[in-house]
Order: structure tokens, then C-alpha cells, then sequence
């Protein structure tokens, strides 16, 4: 794989993975529209692993909060701040977990990754979000979160298994419409992350462990490093911009973009 390829592979999959504009949909769409090759389980694992290791830094003070309160957790007390948010993160990810085991375990999950499902969920659930951005109230914050909410936060975000949807645009609409300020929905969907990331990393881990050679590390240690540093500057970019604009821009791409899929598809 060259060094072209892999630079593009990571950037879009920093960049994207943590702005609502779905990076599964995103790095399905580069090898088919490009006729680069297909990145392979390798590079898939590496970006995750870089993404994981941006999204932990910039959030390191919740990060280290849940962690405190895992041993707690274990012994089945949630009687601390640390405790209930690792308790909360647990049961929004169990839904994503479940589905998605299924889908890979039945192939339905290849059967999604075409041009039109993603030109759909691209232009449906970029409107779904300019919808629930505009109607949501800002009365809470991220300590509000409840189990209800994250109950429901996790259902929403097994909808993001079906590509182009985007796991933070549909997690953050699902906060909005339960009245989460912006910087607090996105921060919120952004530590759902974390656990679903790393089951995913696991996952695909386990495909890989046993056929990865010496230069299919090096392409993954390369991607892991690129995919790092443009998470870390996409995320930085967006949570600073919640301050003052809202997610309409995210909208307007997702619309343009979708269409752009449609008409490919269906030309």
C-alpha cells in the first residue's frame, strides 16, 4: 500500500470519525470511487487504534474518572461520580456490541456496504440531525446523564452500524432531542465512543492477529500515528466551534454529499 493511501485512509478516518459525518461511510466510499485497492482488516484496526488513543487524551480527565470508579463498579456499587459514569458508558455500548456481533456473524453487514444505503443514511440522518439539533432544548448537562438516557443514547447508536449514518451525528442528535447542550451532546457521544472503539478494535483484532506480517505493521503503526494527530485536531477544531456555531455545516455536507451518492447510484 503506498504512502499515499494510507495518508488518505487515516486523515478521513480522523477526521471523520468523530465529526457527525460518518467515517465508515466515508472509508467504504475512497476504495470505490478511487480504484485504490481496499485497505484491509490491518489498516481498519490501526486508524481505530488512533482515533481511540485522540479521543482518550482530549477527554483524559473523564477518561481517568471512569476508570476510578471501575473497581467500584466491579464490586456492584455505583455510589460515586466515577462508578456511575463507567456504569452508564457500559450500558450504552452493550446495544452496539449485540447488533453488531449479529450482523457480522450472519454477513449482513457486507450487504449494507453499498453506494446507495450510504447515500441514504448520509442525506436522512444528516436532516434527522438538523432537525433534532433545532428542536432540542440546552437545559442539561453532561453530569445529568442518566440511565434512561443512556439507555436510549446506546440504542440510537447501534443505528450507526449501517453505514453512513455516522455514530457521533446520530448519538448526538439522540442527546439534543433529550435537551443535552451541543458541547455537552458532543462530549457525551464522544466518551460512548471510547468502549464502542475499542470493542470494535477488538473485534477486528481478532481477524488480523494471526495473519499480520512485518510490513502490514508498518503500514499500521504509519496509519495509527496519522489517524492520531487528525483526530485529535478534528476533535479540537468541532468542540471549540460548538462555543458559537451549531451543527448546520455538518448538515449542508451530509446533503451535498448524499445526493452527490444518490446520482452515482442510481445514474
Amino acid at each position: 500500500m503506498t504512502f499515499l493511501q494510507l495518508f488518505l485512509l487515516a486523515t478521513i478516518q480522523g477526521i471523520t470519525e468523530f465529526l457527525p459525518v460518518s467515517s465508515s461511510g466515508h472509508l467504504i466510499l475512497l476504495p470505490r470511487l478511487t480504484g485504490m485497492p481496499d485497505q484491509g482488516l490491518v489498516v481498519d484496526v490501526a486508524v481505530h487504534v488512533g482515533t481511540l488513543a485522540a479521543v482518550i487524551l482530549y477527554f483524559r480527565r473523564d477518561v481517568a474518572l471512569a476508570i476510578s470508579g471501575l473497581p467500584r463498579l466491579l464490586r456492584g456499587q455505583v455510589d460515586t461520580p466515577g462508578a456511575r459514569l463507567a456504569f452508564l458508558l457500559v450500558i450504552a455500548t452493550i446495544p452496539v456490541v449485540v447488533i453488531g456481533f449479529v450482523l457480522k456473524t450472519t454477513g449482513l453487514e457486507e450487504s449494507m456496504r453499498s453506494v446507495a444505503v450510504i447515500g441514504w443514511a448520509m442525506l436522512l440522518f444528516g436532516l434527522f440531525l438538523y432537525w433534532a439539533d433545532q428542536r432540542g432544548a440546552t437545559v442539561k448537562k453532561t453530569e445529568d446523564w442518566t440511565l434512561k438516557d443512556a439507555i436510549v443514547m446506546g440504542l440510537w447508536q447501534a443505528v450507526a452500524l449501517i453505514p453512513g449514518t455516522s455514530r457521533s451525528g446520530i448519538t448526538i442528535s439522540a442527546a439534543r432531542l433529550l435537551g443535552y447542550a451541543r458541547r455537552d451532546a458532543a462530549r457525551i457521544s464522544m466518551l460512548m465512543s471510547i468502549p464502542t472503539i475499542t470493542a470494535s478494535g477488538v473485534l477486528l483484532g481478532l481477524d488480523v492477529a494471526a495473519s499480520a506480517d512485518a510490513a502490514a505493521a508498518r503500514e499500521g503503526a504509519i496509519a495509527a500515528g496519522l489517524a492520531f494527530v487528525a483526530a485529535l485536531l478534528a476533535l479540537s477544531l468541532m468542540m471549540r466551534l460548538l462555543r458559537s456555531v451549531s451543527f448546520t455545516p455538518y448538515v449542508i455536507y451530509r446533503v451535498f454529499l448524499g445526493l452527490i451518492l444518490l446520482w452515482i447510484a442510481y445514474a
